[in-house]
């Protein structure tokens, strides 16, 4: 996977940090920051969950220190903002220690891309953190105006920011990030629900993010109601009712109510996926990339 962080990591912090002026006195050299210090980043978007991963963390920090530093910059109102290290931070302080080394640096539109780029590296990744993470990144890289980052090569045509955050992420192309971007739309438990893989995050995106609040409160008002959870072919439906403007929670009751269409399931081998897609891809890529194929076949074909 190519990324903006992997590249990071590959160039070192020297390449990375090339400033100069008053605010970079300190040049590259690693500064140990009291934890009461250091303040998350502002709508960090990615859980710090104290799991088994944050225990294997917690006990190599104790052993041996924070290895790698984290990266941080000065805040108006004292301490600083960590772009790099939450999870470093949560295991210094489930280890007893009382700092943290850190690189500071003075950044902006910059430092929620790195935030960004950084904690993509993660191997679980909820769909609600990649959602508000891209959308995060999107409107950094729309704000830094010249978009300078969107290539380094002569030569190279610059790709629309959806497309350079998805060739940063690995996923299959801009219209995912639009999809996942969608996802910031939804209230919080229809959010849960794609969580906890109970709500596709195809059909979520589709058809309940262009709900108003309102319509999708109604919803989950009525699912809660009948304990049931809608499928594609009903919310198909409920998206039309509100854009005609006759979606109530009758309707939706009514809608949800009516009894679930048979299920078809398709199996394909992982085997035989693999034939058409890199091994490094997931099941979630290749489903995806799957059914954007299948919409476009079925708009091509008027089905």
């Amino acid at each position: 996977m190519k990324s903006s962080a992997s590249k990071i990591q590959l160039t070192g912090y020297d390449t990375l940090f090339q400033t100069s002026g008053p605010a970079e006195a300190n040049g590259n050299l690693v500064q140990e920051i009291p934890l009461s210090e250091l303040f998350p980043f502002k709508n960090h978007p990615f859980q710090v969950r104290e799991d088994e991963a944050m225990q294997k963390t917690v006990e190599s920090i104790a052993r041996s220190g924070v290895l790698s530093p984290g990266i941080v910059r000065p805040r108006s109102e004292g301490g600083y903002e960590i772009i790099a290290g939450h999870r470093r931070k949560r295991g210094s302080e489930l280890a007893g220690k009382a700092t943290m080394p850190v690189f500071v640096r003075t950044l902006d539109d910059e430092a929620t891309i790195i935030m960004v780029d950084f904690n993509l590296q993660r191997e679980k990744i909820l769909p609600s953190e990649k959602a508000f993470a891209y959308k995060m990144k999107l409107e950094a890289l729309k704000h830094q105006g010249q978009r300078r980052d969107l290539t380094l090569e002569r030569g190279v045509p610059k790709l629309p920011a959806r497309d350079k955050i998805a060739q940063d992420a690995g996923e299959s192309c801009g219209l995912t990030v639009t999809r996942y971007i969608a996802l910031t739309k939804l209230i919080p438990p229809l959010l849960a629900l794609v969580d906890e893989n109970k709500l596709s995050f195809s059909t979520a995106a589709d058809y309940i993010s262009v709900l108003t609040e309102q319509e999708q409160t109604d919803l989950v008002s009525v699912m809660d109601k009948l304990n049931v959870i809608p499928v594609k072919g009903q919310l198909v439906k409920i998206k039309q009712h509100s854009k005609d403007g006759t979606l109530t929670v009758t309707v939706i009751e009514s809608l949800l109510s009516a009894e679930h269409p048979t299920a078809v399931q398709v199996v394909l081998k992982q085997t035989r996926l693999h034939q058409y897609f890199p091994q490094s891809y997931t099941a979630q890529q290749m489903e995806e990339v799957i059914v954007s194929l299948l919409e476009a076949w079925s708009v091509q074909h008027g089905v």
